[in-house]
C-alpha cells in the first residue's frame, strides 16, 4: 500500500478546504513511513496469507490464478520514522506474500498448485514511480517486467477501466481480484468508481483507506455539503440539519457524522459485505478508515479475523454485537454496548471479544425464536455480519455457550444434535424443546 499525506484532491465542492501537506519524497530515495502507517502493511500480509489459504482448499485444485491491483502502490520502500530501518512497500508485500503462499500451500501436496497471480502497480507520483520500479530492478524482477508485473505511472481513476478490461480477460467468469486503493486522503476513489468495480468483477474485493479525520477537520458549512458528499460517492448524512448544529448539539459530533458517512459510503459502493474498523494514530490526529469491501461473506469473515488477530493499532467505534451502528446519538457513559470497554469503542483483544461473546448471546437467542423454523447458522452469519465487530468463530463461541446453558438446540443436516462440536454453515439453530426461556427487553 503506498503511505500517503491527507490531501485534499480538489474536487469541485472541496477546493475551499484547507490542505494538510505531508510530503512523502522519493526523489533522494525511501520516503520516510510512521508506524500507523506499517498498520495498513500488517493487515494486507496477513489478509494474502489466509486469502490463499482459503481459496486452495482441495487437493485436486492445480491452479489459482489472481489479479493483484496496487492502486496508490508509492515508491516501493520507506524508512522507518522511529527505527531508521528499510521497510518494503506494498507491492512487495503482495509479491512477497503470494510466492511465500504457494511454498506453503506445496509443501505437503501431492498435486502442486500454481498461483498464477498478474500484478498491477499504479501510481500518479513520477518520482516515486520511477523509486518503484528501481527497486523492482534491484530485487531482481526486470525480467517479469510487462509479463506478469505491470507498472502504470498514471492516476487509479484513469486506470480503472483499463485494469478491469484486463482482468476479465484473466477470468471471465467472475473476475477474481483484489484491489488495495490506499488513496491520498478521502476524495480519490469516490463510491460510483468502486460500484463500477464491483458490477464488472463480482469475485473483487477492495481494501479501501478513506482519510476521515482529514475531511471533518477541514469541513465547513460551505464544503460539507450533501452535493460535497455526493461528489465522493456518499449519501447525506446531514438529515437536514447544518454542520454548526450538529457540533453543537451532539456530544461527540465526529462520532455521529462518521457512523452516518460510512453507511452512506458503503451504501454506494454496492458491496455487500464490508468491515468497519480504524486504525488510529497514536499521535493523536490522521485516523483512516480501512475497509475491506467484497461481495461475500466468507471474504469479510476472513479480514475481520485479521483484525482480531493482529491487534495493531486497530479500534472499533461501536457495539460489541449485532446493530453496531446504533451509536448514532449514543451516550458513552450510558450505553450498555460500551460497558466495560476502553472508553470510547474497543480494540481487537480479549476484553472486546469477551464483550463480543456476551453481547451475542443475548441477542442471538431472540432472532431464532422468533422463527418458528429456527435459523441456519451461515444465513444468519451472512445476514448480520456487516452489523457486527464479531467474527464466525466468535459467532460460534456464543452459540456453544448458549447450548451448554440450555438456551438454543443446534441440528446439523443429518439431523444430528451438535454439543460443542464446530457448528457448520448448515446447521439449524432451534428453541429449546423444553420451552422458551423469558427475555427481559
Amino acid at each position: 500500500m503506498g503511505v500517503h499525506g491527507t490531501r485534499c484532491r480538489d474536487p469541485r465542492r472541496w477546493r475551499e478546504a484547507p490542505v494538510a501537506q505531508k510530503h512523502y519524497d522519493w526523489s533522494g530515495g525511501p520516503a520516510e513511513i510512521e508506524q500507523h502507517s506499517i498498520a495498513k502493511h500488517t493487515v494486507l500480509r496477513a489478509y494474502l496469507a489466509r486469502y490463499f489459504s482459503t481459496l486452495v482448499s482441495s487437493p485436486r485444485q492445480d491452479v489459482l490464478r489472481l489479479t493483484l491491483v496496487d492502486g496508490f502502490a508509492g515508491g516501493g520502500q520507506y524508512i522507518h520514522s522511529d527505527t531508521r530501518e528499510l521497510v518494503l512497500g506494498s507491492p512487495f508485500i503482495c509479491l512477497d506474500a503470494v510466492a511465500e503462499a504457494e511454498a506453503r500451500l506445496n509443501a505437503d501436496r501431492r498435486k502442486p498448485v500454481k498461483l498464477d497471480v498478474n500484478y498491477f502497480f499504479v501510481e500518479k507520483d513520477k518520482a516515486a514511480c520511477q523509486h518503484l520500479e528501481k527497486v523492482l530492478r534491484e530485487r531482481e524482477y526486470t525480467p517479469r517486467l510487462g509479463l506478469d508485473i505491470h507498472v502504470r505511472h498514471a492516476r487509479f481513476q484513469d486506470q480503472a477501466p483499463s485494469i478491469i478490461q484486463a482482468v476479465q480477460q484473466r477470468s471471465p467468469r467472475a473476475g477474481r481480484s483484489i484491489f488495495v486503493l490506499d488513496q491520498y486522503g478521502y476524495s480519490e476513489v469516490p463510491g460510483q468508481l468502486i460500484r463500477q468495480i464491483f458490477s464488472a468483477l463480482p469475485a473483487a474485493e477492495i481494501i479501501l483507506t478513506f482519510g476521515v479525520d482529514s475531511l471533518l477537520t477541514y469541513a465547513n458549512e460551505k464544503t460539507f455539503t450533501p452535493e460535497a458528499l455526493a461528489e465522493l460517492g456518499i449519501d447525506d448524512v446531514l438529515r437536514g440539519r447544518t454542520l454548526d448544529d450538529i457540533k453543537r448539539s451532539e456530544r461527540d459530533w465526529r462520532l455521529f457524522i462518521q457512523s452516518g458517512m460510512y453507511r452512506g459510503l458503503v451504501n454506494k459502493c454496492g458491496a455487500r459485505h464490508y468491515t468497519p474498523f480504524f486504525i488510529r494514530n497514536s499521535r493523536g490526529h490522521g485516523d483512516y478508515w480501512l475497509i475491506h469491501l467484497s461481495m461475500h461473506h466468507r471474504a469479510r469473515d476472513v479480514m475481520t479475523e485479521v483484525h482480531w488477530t493482529t491487534q495493531n493499532r486497530f479500534i472499533h467505534y461501536g457495539g460489541a454485537g449485532l446493530d453496531m451502528f446504533h451509536l448514532v446519538g449514543y451516550d458513552p457513559d450510558h450505553d450498555s454496548a460500551f460497558a466495560g470497554q476502553h472508553g470510547l469503542g474497543f480494540e481487537f483483544d480479549d476484553v472486546a471479544r469477551g464483550n463480543s461473546v456476551r453481547m451475542l448471546m443475548e441477542q442471538i437467542p431472540p432472532l431464532v425464536y422468533a422463527s418458528p423454523e429456527g435459523l441456519i447458522f451461515g444465513e444468519l452469519f451472512a445476514s448480520t455480519c456487516n452489523e457486527s465487530p464479531a467474527s464466525a468463530a466468535i459467532y460460534r463461541e456464543a452459540i456453544e455457550n448458549l447450548i451448554h446453558e440450555k438456551q438454543l438446540e443446534v441440528v446439523g443436516e443429518d439431523g444430528a444434535t451438535r454439543r460443542s462440536a464446530q457448528i457448520k454453515a448448515t446447521d439449524r439453530l432451534l428453541a429449546p424443546q423444553q420451552g422458551r426461556f423469558k427475555f427481559d427487553r
